[in-house]
């Protein structure tokens, strides 16, 4: 249970979900880890708990679409932490709906978080990766990152677009000898709150949030959801010396979905 020790961990998006899984789990396996998020108590409130587990963490209020917020947020982890190893681009949102209706304000605004947002996380991430000696990039996708779905094309084109950054990226680092490893991740129907905010798809009359585990059992050849702390396994296996030979792929966890 110390794949990481001494390694320095930031999370975005890890208040909650999948990130705070990520998180929890970074920590788990040794390493400091720096929580970043706009959920400021919540993100304190998982910074706590690994601090009660006995593990080392931060939390620093982080708007992801802010280029000013990047550099402070990694200066800050260099200066607490000791540095920064291992990034996990996790933070996103959902905005569903018909694409004849969806605003130009909504498309730039899931633009931003969920594609500016990485970009920035990996430019200024390298940068603090190189000072290092190396490190492991982990990009948060989806599976509608490799399949469309209706009322999803806007979605759809950023964790797309997430997939292809992440391999662009990792040639670039691998063949620049900069010792940073880079892959994306592609959850399927995960139990999360993300669920619960995703902004105009059309459900049942009366209904306030998607019914996951009736998609689940249509969807998924396992016929199940999935769990956050899954996907976290997946993200420590990728940022663990267990995948020094991988980078530039996708590793699929979603039930069988995409098969």
């Amino acid at each position: 249970m110390a794949r990481l020790q001494g390694r320095v961990a930031l999370v975005t998006g890890g208040a909650s979900g999948i990130g705070r899984a990520c998180a929890e789990r970074l920590a788990e396996e040794g390493a400091a880890v720096a929580v970043t998020d706009i959920q400021e108590a919540l993100g304190r409130e998982v910074v706590a708990g690994i601090e009660a587990a006995g593990g080392k963490a931060a939390f620093y209020a982080h708007d992801v679409t802010s280029e000013s917020a990047w550099e402070a947020v990694v200066a800050a982890a260099q200066a607490d932490l000791g540095g920064l190893s291992i990034l996990v681009n996790n933070a996103g949102i959902g905005i569903g709906g018909s694409i004849v209706d969806m605003t130009l304000e909504d498309w730039q605004r899931q633009q931003a978080i969920n594609l500016d947002g990485v970009f920035l996380g990996v430019k200024h991430g390298i940068r603090a990766m190189r000072e290092a000696g190396g490190g492991a990039i982990i990009n948060l996708s989806s599976v509608a990152g490799l399949k469309g779905a209706a009322n999803l094309a806007a979605y759809n084109a950023t964790k797309g677009g997430v997939r292809l950054f992440t391999k662009g990226v990792a040639l670039e680092c691998a063949r620049s000898g900069w010792n940073i490893r880079v892959n994306s991740v592609h959850p399927g129907i995960i139990d999360t709150p993300i669920w619960t905010k995703i902004d105009a798809v059309p459900l049942a009359e009366g209904a306030n949030a998607v019914d996951i585990d009736t998609m689940a059992a249509v969807a998924v050849p396992l016929g199940r959801t999935g769990t956050a702390r899954q996907i976290a396994d997946g993200v420590v296996f990728l940022a663990s010396d267990e995948a020094s030979y991988i980078t530039g792929t996708e590793l699929v966890i979603d039930g069988g979905m995409t098969a």
